[in-house]
């Protein structure tokens, strides 16, 4: 029986209650918990978009922070080059590896982000086969 909660329509049993009308060929047994398998299914894939996504936020965070650290030391090497040739010719080389750096930062966080979506997509997909499976297996049963 569901909690007493004082409200007389959420105390009821869904499976008690459907159990109590026999429909030739419905086993409702069955159907209850293949939707407790998908509830449970669609719960794991949460849990691991919600992982993901923390590993993305956590990424980006230690990306700032070495960004800001990177950006203090290129002002101290191109204030260190002696003439503004050569000024101009640090400031290049260093905005050349920001760059770079910075597209290979954007490569890792879609790589995080990708890894994470097929993780719970996958999830996701063996319960719909598993769901069709069992179909299969009702229907052969009648």
């Amino acid at each position: 029986m569901a909690k007493q909660t004082g409200n007389p329509f959420l105390e009821f049993d869904l499976s008690k209650m459907l159990g109590e009308y026999k429909v030739p060929g419905l086993d409702v047994e069955s159907i209850l918990a293949s939707q407790r398998k998908n509830i449970e299914a669609v719960t794991a894939a949460n849990q691991l978009a919600i992982e993901g996504l923390q590993a993305v936020l956590r990424r980006q965070a230690e990306i700032v922070r070495s960004s800001v650290e990177e950006a203090g030391s290129y002002v101290n090497q191109v204030a260190a080059a002696g003439t503004p040739e050569e000024k101009a010719a640090k400031q290049a080389e260093l905005v050349k590896v920001a760059f770079e750096k910075a597209l290979s930062n954007i490569k890792e966080l879609a790589e995080l982000v990708a890894k994470s979506n097929t993780e719970a997509a996958d999830v996701l997909s063996k319960r719909v086969s598993e769901s069709l499976d069992e179909v299969k297996a009702a229907i052969a049963k009648k």
